[in-house]
């Protein structure tokens, strides 16, 4: 398979598969939601101290990797990261917290968007928002191939709008790629094979 196809498969770009016989129940939003909380220590910072952006995308993709895990029943893999978007530095001494959702299923992925939190371990003022990105998760069995996801059920207004808005930047997404494929097989065509 070549690097194009896997990356097709991972987010529901492959040519449809044998259909299963059995449908899979859909699952409503709030069966996956999750929040996970950590304390900064010395051991996060960068070379300015702050919290490395690094660690703050790990706590990311952990809490994400959760949520589609609960969501799809099973094994899931990050497929992309997109929009990580860091609005204030963190501290030592904060408590940060990554709070995920699943907003879209397709086939076989999902999009998971996340909140990061963050606020002072012994204060008792309300958490201010530090980041926020999207990720797509493909779901995978006992042998790394894609499987099929439940549907998300969204369950209240600001789910539906970021059902919605999950959507448009899966078009994005795939208009991007596609884009990026084309001119890659345009260049190799020409013999300005990078």
């Amino acid at each position: 398979m070549s690097p194009r196809h896997k990356v097709e498969a991972m987010t529901d770009q492959a040519p449809a598969a044998e259909p299963d016989t059995a449908d899979i129940p859909g699952r409503p939003t709030s069966a996956s939601r999750t929040t996970l909380s950590h304390i900064m220590t010395h051991n996060d910072t960068n070379l300015l101290g702050t919290v490395h952006g690094g660690v703050i995308m790990k706590l990311v993709d952990d809490a994400a990797g959760a949520v589609a895990g609960r969501h799809s029943g099973g094994p899931a893999v990050t497929a992309s990261m997109d929009e990580m978007a860091f609005l204030e530095p963190v501290r030592v001494g904060d408590l940060v917290h990554v709070k995920a959702q699943v907003n879209w299923t397709g086939r076989t992925s999902m999009e998971v968007g996340v909140r990061v939190l963050a606020e002072r371990w012994n204060e008792s003022t309300p958490p201010t928002q530090v980041g926020s990105a999207y990720l797509v998760f493909a779901a995978v069995d006992a042998d790394g191939k894609p499987r099929r996801v439940p549907q998300v059920l969204p369950e209240t207004e600001k789910d539906r709008r970021r059902y919605q808005e999950a959507q448009i930047r899966r078009t994005h997404r795939l208009a991007r790629r596609r884009a990026i494929m084309e001119l890659r097989e345009k260049r190799a065509a020409e013999g300005l094979d990078d």
